[in-house]
């Protein structure tokens, strides 16, 4: 029996190769947005902070000095927050990257396999159509020689 030879399997593979290596792009750019999100998480809650701070010293003695502190404080992190959130947003940009290329790597990969599996059809009809002609040409032979006798 005939084996099947895709003639663009070393292709196919190429592609399922470029497909695991964007998965582990995607995989990295994922990480990367969930750091820069813990980051500005994080940076929030230390906002969170020094504003309560701020109201806790506005009751009771007041410090005027602290309380001028604590206000540069907020402000210093209002500005690392608005630059976290921009760090952020360029992560989440390239993980959009990440995936759409991911997607036209999958679609070339699916594209191989659906040519590889009609070729491999094909290959099964052809198959089938030469068994089918060897069958015709033995029943043929065997006919033609009862004939003779």
């Amino acid at each position: 029996m005939a084996k099947f030879v895709y003639r663009m399997q070393n292709i196919l593979e190429l592609t399922e190769k470029l497909e695991s290596q964007e998965k582990i792009n995607f995989g990295i750019a994922q990480q990367a947005v969930n750091e820069e999100q813990d980051k500005l998480k994080a940076l929030l809650a230390r906002r969170s902070e020094y504003e309560q701070k701020q109201n806790e010293l506005m009751q009771g003695l007041i410090d005027v000095k602290e309380i001028e502190h604590n206000k540069q404080a907020i402000t210093i992190m209002k500005v690392k927050i608005r630059d976290q959130m921009l760090a952020l947003q360029k992560a989440q940009r390239n993980l959009e990257r990440a995936r759409k290329r991911l997607d036209e790597v999958m679609k070339d990969r699916k594209t191989h396999e659906n040519l590889r599996d009609k070729a491999f059809e094909e290959f099964k009809k052809e198959l089938a159509m030469e068994e089918s002609k060897a069958t015709d040409e033995l029943v043929s032979y065997t006919y033609h020689d009862s004939d003779e006798e």
